[in-house]
């Protein structure tokens, strides 16, 4: 296709939704940072997520996508990376206490961590091998990608955000908040392990 038509962009989007809305790293950040801090304090969370993603779709969609089938082992070096940060941020998240929780993630922290997160590179390499419009200039199918990956995935972050606060009402007793944090400290190992297989 020499330019995006709207047959071509429902697909597209409709990945972009999927791999944006079923649970993965962000998502349980993004649900953890609605219940412990809000959505306001949650915010450079779901931005630095949108600008860490756009970034490695990019770049992925402009050739670097190519140096994971050059270097295979470049997969398991981001797969056994990937893994221990997780559960780092599992150990992070499972001993917050209600004292403890006034340091969200910041916008930079949360950019940095996609590049540490299999999924979002996952996300980047089908986007860029997959959905990559043939025939356009790259550098302008690849801002398309992108933006439509942002466009779709900015409401999509908001909304796991907004399921943590919908559910933090419910999480003021400390001993709830510690169950919760554990739980999600708990999801972010079993993460980590699954990308380990």
């Amino acid at each position: 296709m020499s330019s995006l038509s709207p047959a071509d962009w429902l697909p597209l989007a409709s990945y972009c939704f999927v791999m944006s809305g079923t649970p993965g790293p962000n998502n349980v950040l993004l649900a953890s940072s609605g219940a412990n801090f809000g959505y306001r304090r949650a915010l450079p969370l779901i931005l630095g997520i949108q600008a860490g993603g756009a970034l490695l779709t990019l770049l992925t969609c402009l050739g670097l996508g190519s140096w994971f089938s050059a270097f295979p082992v470049l997969h398991q070096i981001l797969r056994v990376s990937g893994a221990i940060y997780l559960i780092w941020l599992a150990w992070k998240l499972s001993t917050l206490s209600v004292a403890e929780a006034a340091q969200p993630m910041t916008l930079m922290q949360a950019l940095m961590f996609q590049a540490f997160n299999p999924k979002s590179w996952v996300k980047a390499i089908t986007l860029a091998s997959v959905f990559m419009p043939v025939g356009m200039n790259v550098t302008i199918g690849a801002l398309l990608v992108t933006g439509t990956a942002v466009i779709v995935g900015l409401p999509v972050s908001s909304t796991w955000a907004l399921f943590g606060v919908a559910i933090r009402r419910f999480l003021q007793d400390p001993l709830k908040r510690r169950i919760f944090n554990l739980s999600m400290g708990g999801t972010l190992v079993l993460l980590a392990l699954s990308f380990l297989r």
